[in-house]
C-alpha cells in the first residue's frame, strides 16, 4: 500500500464517523489543488472538503459524487445543497 492509498483510507475512516443515517454534511471548497478531506468543522457540524473541479456547469458536484463514491465504494447522491457550498450527501 502506497502513501496515497493510506491517506485515502485514513480519510475514509475519519469521515465515516460523521455519517448519520447514511448521510454526510459537507462544506465544499472548489478549485483546490487536489480532492481531499480537510477536517471536521465543529462550528458548522460539517466535513470540510476540497475539490479540484470548478463550481461551473455542475463540474464540482460531479467531482464530489465521484470522490465520495470511490472513497466509500457506494453510490453517492447530493440530497441537499445542489447550488450551495454546504451540501448533504446520501450513500446508497
Amino acid at each position: 500500500m502506497d502513501a496515497a492509498d493510506e491517506t485515502a483510507e485514513s480519510a475514509a475512516i475519519a469521515a465515516k464517523k460523521h455519517i448519520i443515517n447514511r448521510r454526510l454534511d459537507i462544506l465544499v471548497k472548489p478549485n483546490a489543488a487536489e480532492n481531499k478531506i480537510v477536517r471536521w468543522d465543529e462550528s458548522r457540524k460539517r466535513l470540510r472538503v476540497e475539490i479540484s473541479a470548478a463550481a461551473d456547469k455542475n463540474k464540482a458536484n460531479k467531482e464530489i459524487l465521484r470522490f465520495f463514491s470511490r472513497l466509500f465504494k457506494k453510490r453517492a447522491e447530493i440530497i441537499k445543497g445542489l447550488h450551495s457550498r454546504e451540501k448533504t450527501i446520501g450513500f446508497f
